[in-house]
């Protein structure tokens, strides 16, 4: 960069000279510069004005303002000027030592044209569309004016290229808050969680920051099929962490711990005595296990399941059999519900004893009439 003039009416002006001026004439397409000991004014193209696009001069430039300007041409009587090339090699110098620091820094987007954006910094700075988001847009017009975070990812004095990534950003903030997560999260803790998408396994919550999976065992007490029946993208859910890998940056999550479990207040809802409709779940050799709620499950001793003697359960039993069931017994706290089919039924024995007619008397006597003579004999000796 050549040393700033000492402006004097003896000065000599050449090629590269970095000259300070005064706007003296603003038009559509170009401003006339006063330059103080200069023997004449000279001449700003619109094209040199800035890196960036312009309509109209006047957009930038206004009559009165300062400019520090780079002599391009020496004409007869004329001098060409540029700020464009003094801005960019003030902004070559920043550009560099950020690109070799990683650091972010924040700008306006300028412009938005066919594949990307375009941000002024001191050079034309170029935003690919694949280095906007770490999504994919569709539009980007709503972006023109906006300020965002960048960082740069190639730059090339020689070539005059500058390409920038905000997406580099985002990525960079989510491993630091994913690292972050992982030091502050523990086994047991109770956390709030957005469901960010399901699968067929289960479903990927999102804790702050970092995803953990909710395996389709741990999604609720009862028995589930298909996650998208219980669970839906976006909604809000609380988790247990199960576990944590930072190595392997796994985290296990149940949403059935957080929820009450099926056998919590059984008391409330059952009683002994009390008729419950329920499903055969399973048959073993010594009694039949009905699910008379969601979850839970009582024990139909095999001495319950009929009047009549069995074998086995299977004599009377199927899984996936409807039954009636009476309450025997309830105990939440060691979660066992004693449960009879055969207190609803009727004692075809017990039918039998009382179920006949008395005889008819043939004789006109009775058996103690008889008995009465005797003892009047006896009692007369």
């Amino acid at each position: 960069m050549s040393e700033e003039m000492n402006l004097g009416s003896n000065q000599e002006f050449r090629e590269g000279d970095i000259v300070k001026g005064v706007a003296a004439q603003v038009e559509d397409k170009a401003v006339t510069v006063s330059i103080e000991g200069a023997p004449f004014d000279g001449i700003l193209p619109i094209s040199e004005l800035s890196s960036l696009h312009i309509e109209k001069a006047s957009d930038v430039v206004a009559v009165g303002d300062e400019l520090e300007l780079m002599i391009t041409k020496v004409e007869e009587e004329n001098f060409v000027l540029s700020k464009r090339k003094v801005d960019a090699l003030k902004a070559w110098d920043k550009l560099e030592a950020q690109f070799a620091s990683g650091q972010i820094f924040e700008a306006e987007v300028k412009d938005v044209v066919k594949g990307g954006l375009v941000v002024d910094l001191g050079v034309r700075g170029f935003v690919p569309a694949s280095l906007v988001e770490d999504y994919f847009v569709e539009d980007f017009e709503d972006y023109k004016g906006k300020t965002l975070s960048f960082k740069i990812t190639e730059l090339d004095k020689e070539k005059g290229r500058l390409i920038l990534s905000h997406r580099a950003v985002l990525e960079d903030q989510k491993a630091n808050k994913k690292k972050r997560v992982f030091e502050e999260i523990h086994a047991g803790d109770v956390l709030d969680g957005t469901v960010q998408r399901l699968a067929p396994f289960g479903a990927f919550v999102d804790i702050g920051g970092v995803d953990g999976l909710v395996h389709i065992s741990q999604v609720s007490h009862e028995h589930v099929d298909d996650v998208s029946t219980v669970l839906s993208e976006g909604q809000a859910v609380k988790v247990k962490v199960l576990s944590v890998d930072p190595e392997n940056e796994r985290i296990s999550l149940s949403i059935k711990d957080t929820l009450p479990g099926p056998w919590s207040n059984i008391e409330e809802r059952v009683s002994k005595g009390s008729v419950l409709t329920g499903t055969v779940k399973r048959l073993v050799s010594f009694g039949a296990f009905v699910e008379v709620f969601p979850g839970v499950e009582g024990l139909v001793h095999i001495s319950q399941i009929s009047h009549k003697h069995i074998n086995t359960p299977h004599e009377e039993l199927k899984e996936g059999q409807e039954v009636d069931v009476k309450v025997l017994d309830v105990n939440e706290a060691e979660k066992r519900l004693s449960l009879s089919i055969k207190e609803l039924q009727t004692n075809p024995v017990k039918e039998e004893e009382f179920d006949y007619e008395l005889p008819e008397e043939n004789t006109g006597f009775s058996f103690s009439d008889v008995i009465g003579d005797k003892l009047k004999g006896f009692t007369n000796k």
